[in-house]
């Protein structure tokens, strides 16, 4: 079985009524999924993800994006406080997420902006330790960032989502009680540094996601000059998943089953509520 530890499946490629999510999801499941993460992102889709959720028979996370704070006010935070507290006995919530910070877009990387996302940042933090949940963190260009507020406002664990830094970055989360996401993008052969942390850290490290329907794998993915040509880019969905594992596993030189199999527990491990979820 396979554990999908981020996928967005709330996104509006999914429709508005999220059919193609329901559909994907049945995909998926038929192809060993047994269960997925929906990560929030922002105060308007904290319901959405919950519900979401509950429908598929899935698990949630709640939090602020770090692409979402340059619109998101302050007394979002009380909202995602209330609504952790709100939801506190519900076994489908393991995680506060979508939290972190994104030092790629132009725009965050101004020095108010900067300021803004970590003190946004440092504020779900606090409410990780305060309702005892693990955090799942974007990481884009700002991994030592974050694990300096991590060993301020240790949380104790969680994921360190679409991880693409250094080995020694890598090291650094899994010390403080993080595995590291892996996904589509290990799947492009040019990708050759990410593709070595896939084939090189220890395999206590790793989880799979999909980051659905964001980081498509190679298979799905069409360039510019293809989708100008007339060629869509495919839907990302978890039921990929299965695929992005199997060739990984291929880079580790082990089978599929082993990793799905580690990749399952070393989940359960960073974020305990799923282990419940698993024998429902």
């Amino acid at each position: 079985m396979w554990i999908d530890t981020h996928a967005h499946l709330d996104a509006p490629e999914f429709g508005p009524d999220h059919a193609l999510a329901l559909s994907a999801r049945v995909l998926a499941s038929d192809r060993g999924v047994g269960l997925c993460v929906i990560p929030a992102v922002m105060r308007q889709n904290l319901d959405t993800v919950r519900l979401l959720a509950h429908r598929l028979g899935d698990a949630y996370a709640l939090g602020i994006h770090p692409l979402f704070v340059p619109n998101a006010l302050d007394e979002d935070l009380d909202a995602l406080d209330a609504a952790l507290t709100a939801h506190a006995g519900d076994p489908r919530l393991v995680a506060v997420g979508e939290i972190g910070l994104d030092f790629f877009v132009p725009a965050l990387c101004e020095p108010a902006m900067r300021e803004r996302q970590e003190r946004f940042y440092r504020a779900q933090l606090k409410l990780a330790r305060k309702h005892r949940l693990p955090v799942i963190l974007h990481v884009r260009r700002s991994a030592d960032h974050l694990l300096k507020h991590l060993r301020e406002l240790p949380t104790g664990g969680g994921i360190a989502h679409a991880f693409n830094g250094s080995p020694e970055q890598a090291r650094a989360f899994t010390d403080l009680g993080f595995a590291l996401g892996f996904g589509g993008a290990s799947t492009f052969e040019p990708a050759k540094r990410l593709r070595a942390l896939a084939a090189g850290l220890p395999l206590s490290a790793l989880v799979l996601e999909t980051d659905a329907p964001d980081i498509p794998p190679q298979w799905l993915y069409a360039t510019a000059a293809e989708r100008a040509a007339g060629r869509s880019q495919g839907l990302n969905t978890p039921a990929e998943l299965p695929r992005i594992g199997e060739l990984i596993a291929g880079l580790r030189g082990i089978s599929a089953e082993a990793l799905a199999a580690a990749t399952t527990a070393n989940a359960q491990r960073v974020l305990p509520r799923l282990a419940a979820l698993l024998t429902v």
